[in-house]
Order: C-alpha cells, then structure tokens, then sequence
C-alpha cells in the first residue's frame, strides 16, 4: 500500500493576536509559531498506521517554505518514509484549485494507492482542496472519514455527515480520502524517529521541475481573487437577564425588546 499524504505548514494563533499586514491582504505572522494542520495530523497517523498493518510507504507531501521542513520531518519522524516539499513563488496560495493541481502534479506521475489529506485547514477552512486534488487524478475520493478499511484492491470509508450521521462507502483504489479530526489518536514523534527523519529524503521541487506551466497556477489563472482581509468589529454584547423567577424574567425580556422596538 503505497499512500501518500498531504500535509499543511500553518501559524497557530491560540496564544497570539492577529493583525493584519501593512496592505490588508494577509495576516502578519512575525509573532506567530507554526505547526502541522491539525486535520493533517490525523491523516498522517492514519497513513501512518495503514503501513504498519498492511505494509507499504508513506510519502509526505506539502507546499511551503523552507522553515515548514521541520513540520515535515516531524511527520517523517511518525513514521514517513520519503517528503515533496514544493516551493514556488508564482503558486497562487489563496486558491484551493491551484493548490489542488501543484499536489496532483508531484503525485500523479508515481505509483501510488491512497491519497490522504486534512479535512479542513486550520487557516482558511476552504474543505476543498482534497476533492479538488481526487479531480485533478482522476480517482475517486470520500470526504470527511472517520474510519477506514483497507480491503483487497479497495477501501470502506465511513464518512461522517451532518447531524452525526454516518455513510459507508467503498471506494476502488487508488482513491482520496480527506480525513476527519477523531479518527485515532496522532502519536508523539519518538526520539529515535526524529533523529531517522533526518536522514530520510525530502525533495524541493519548483513549478519546473514538475512540469506545470506557471500560468495554470498563478494569479492569473484563478477565478478567485483576493482583494482584502478585515478582522470583524465587536458591536454587540450578550446581556442575560437575571431575577427572583420566570416571570420577572420574562417582564424584563419584555421590556429590552420593548425599548429596542422589537415589538
């Protein structure tokens, strides 16, 4: 089983205050830290974890800067075999299908059986770029997994859907599944596998070295644009009623609604 799994670099705004750059386009990351996407983490314990039962590899791949390889050789330290990290100033980052066709190019000329990538990313929640990228290679995909099956020449995914529903599915392989967060429980990289993804190969590649033109991927070929970035304005407040029993509560309910005319 040969998988390859898709990973993002993203800042982890928990403990930091967003602010946006100079032009509003985009967020000034100077103070924050970076992580791997926490829908990839699971997608790449589950990668991880279909090698140990039913043998084969896992291929990391990811587009990023040179400071994302420490990312990426945490999730080579998990248990990757090998790394793609692309890099190429001319992606359009703000498109999920430009995204989707670089992926689908360092993939779609190597032999693989099982593409898996995040759900959702933490930084722009689009949930696209996994089935765009099943598109892009023509396979099949299943969204949301939250369970997989490996089968002889096929995969059961159940997937999860709205209001706790559950779909099973079987897909033929080679497939994409975009995985779900609660899958499994991502390890923590061992000390002996941080000092083995050292060691392990991660190839840079450019837009030229895999053969996509520039202009199917950058700003011009996209049908989404960018214009601005705003962060939202705090106008309203929760205001909660208190009193002795319902029914001076409801009185004074009746009163805030009065005064704000909405009755």
């Amino acid at each position: 089983m040969k998988t390859f799994v898709c990973i993002k670099y993203v800042p982890d705004t928990s403990e930091a205050d967003v602010n946006l750059n100079e032009d509003g386009t985009g967020v000034d990351t100077s103070r924050f830290s970076f992580d791997i996407n926490e829908a990839d983490n699971y997608a790449v314990e589950e990668a991880v974890r279909i090698k140990e039962n039913h043998g084969g590899s896992v291929t990391v791949n990811s587009i990023g800067p040179q400071d994302s390889e420490v990312t990426i050789r945490m999730a080579l330290a998990k248990g990757g075999d090998n790394a793609i990290r692309v890099e190429d100033s001319r992606i359009y980052e703000y498109d999920p299908l430009s995204i989707a066709k670089v992926l689908a190019a360092s993939i779609k000329d190597q032999e693989y059986d099982l593409v898996m990538t995040g759900c959702v990313a933490n930084d722009d929640g689009n949930m696209s770029v996994g089935v765009a990228l099943a598109e892009e290679l023509g396979v099949p995909h299943a969204a949301m997994v939250k369970q997989v099956e490996v089968q002889d020449g096929k995969v059961k995914a159940h997937r999860e859907l709205e209001g706790g529903l559950m779909e099973v599915v079987e897909l033929s392989l080679p497939c994409v599944l975009t995985i779900q967060t609660g899958i499994n429980e991502p390890r923590y990289a061992p000390i002996k596998g941080i000092r083995q993804a050292k060691k392990k190969e991660l190839k840079v590649m450019s837009l030229d070295d895999l053969g996509l033109p520039a202009d199917q991927v950058d700003e011009s070929a996209s049908k989404i644009k960018l214009n601005q970035l705003y962060i939202p304005q705090v106008e309203a407040k929760a205001e909660f009623i208190e009193g002795e029993d319902a029914e001076e509560k409801a009185t004074k309910l009746a009163e805030v609604l009065k005064k704000g005319g909405l009755v």
